[in-house]
Parts: C-alpha cells; structure tokens; sequence
C-alpha cells in the first residue's frame, strides 16, 4: 500500500464506528490526527503498517488500551494517544 492508501484506509475506518464501547474513541483519534494528508507528522506510524489488515489491528489496539488504561485524571486523551502513536 503507498501512504496515500494508507491514510484513506485509516481516515475510513476511524470514522466508522461499531457499536462497542471501544468504538467511540475512533472519534478521539481521528480528532487528534486531524489533517489525513502525507505530510501530517503524526501520521509517520503508518509507514510501519504494511496492509488495511494492520491498521485495523493499529486502530482496535489503541482503543482497547483507551478503555483499559486511560485515567482522565491524571491526563488527556489527546496526550495518551499521541504517546501511543509516538510509542508505536
């Protein structure tokens, strides 16, 4: 896939959201990432997924950690994304 695809296969799946508690932390995300164009910085992890297959499991990872470890006292969500993303 070229980055291009990459980014229109992430855009889509963010902004399709199930009906799962997880799911609407798509929203946060895609929120944070805001400009779905190649030379947004924040979207440099793509270039480590290599298939829709792998982005999907990118997008399903980050929101399971969401519900299971984000602590909206102690920072926000915005921040524990972009440390995600920075970490990935």
């Amino acid at each position: 896939m070229t980055l291009k695809e990459k980014i229109i296969s992430l855009k889509l799946q963010l902004e399709t959201v199930g009906d799962n508690y997880a799911e609407i932390f798509k929203n946060d995300i895609h929120t944070l990432i805001g400009d779905f164009n190649s030379s947004n910085p924040i979207l440099i992890f793509l270039k480590n997924l290599d298939s829709k297959e792998e982005i999907t499991h990118w997008i399903n990872k980050l929101t399971s950690r969401i519900v299971k470890k984000f602590d909206e006292d102690t920072e926000t969500i915005n921040d524990f994304i972009y440390d995600y993303i920075e970490l990935g």
